[in-house]
């Protein structure tokens, strides 16, 4: 997945979920965020960024902010939609049959469904960005609706399909991630119990560009 018309600036502030002020060649813009997380250990004033110019017409903001370089030199990846746009391009490299995005299962939407032959596959997507000590941790907010999509994974492994969560690995270097339950608790036992009842745990490296992102699996 790559980036069009990137280019680097300075982080400032971040006035909301949003928005950031970023020094772009001299002058101050406010530019897009996207990703709508804490991002406190990430956007810090100082720090390097890199923005996208996708020249949308009727846009309210000139850039987007899709990549940081964090304080101990490590560039993240973090745009929240790159996870899953990335995830679609391993898949088409890995022999399915059959790859649809979006698939209803039970109350919620799972990221992906494949088909193998015979053999059905579900696979949700989450996107990591924080990085403690060498390793990523996932959740960086509470989330109810991790915790639903691993319920339905643990009900769709007991019906019959390959059930996998999905970790992809926005950082350079990072090859594992562990549950945080110093941030969410709930998420933390829903992961433990979705590994007990055959519920795979992917970890998906990547290959990270101030203009691109491409899971190196």
């Amino acid at each position: 997945m790559k980036y069009p018309n990137i280019t680097s600036g300075i982080f400032l502030s971040r006035p909301n979920r949003f928005t950031a002020q970023v020094k772009v060649n001299g002058q101050i813009e406010t530019v897009h965020v996207k990703n709508t997380g804490r991002g406190k250990e990430l956007l810090v004033p100082g720090a390097e960024v890199y923005l996208t110019e996708p020249g949308t017409p009727g846009r309210k903001t000139r850039y987007d902010l899709v990549t940081v370089r964090k304080t101990n030199g490590l560039l993240i990846n973090y745009d929240s939609q790159a996870a899953n746009k990335a995830a679609a391009e391993w898949l088409a490299r890995q022999g399915f049959d059959k790859v649809m995005p979006e698939y209803t299962y039970g109350n919620s939407r799972i990221d992906f469904y494949m088909e193998r032959g015979s053999e059905k596959y579900l696979m949700e997507v989450k996107g990591c960005t924080l990085e403690i000590d060498g390793t990523g941790y996932f959740p960086d907010a509470p989330t109810e609706r991790g915790v639903r999509h691993l319920n339905e994974l643990i009900s769709a492994a007991a019906n019959g399909y390959h059930a996998a969560l999905a970790f992809v690995i926005q950082m350079n270097g990072i090859t594992k991630v562990r549950p945080n339950p110093a941030i969410d608790p709930d998420f933390a036992a829903a992961y433990e119990h979705a590994a007990a009842s055959h519920v795979q745990s992917l970890m998906l490296p990547c290959r990270i560009e101030p203009d691109s992102i491409e899971i190196a699996v």
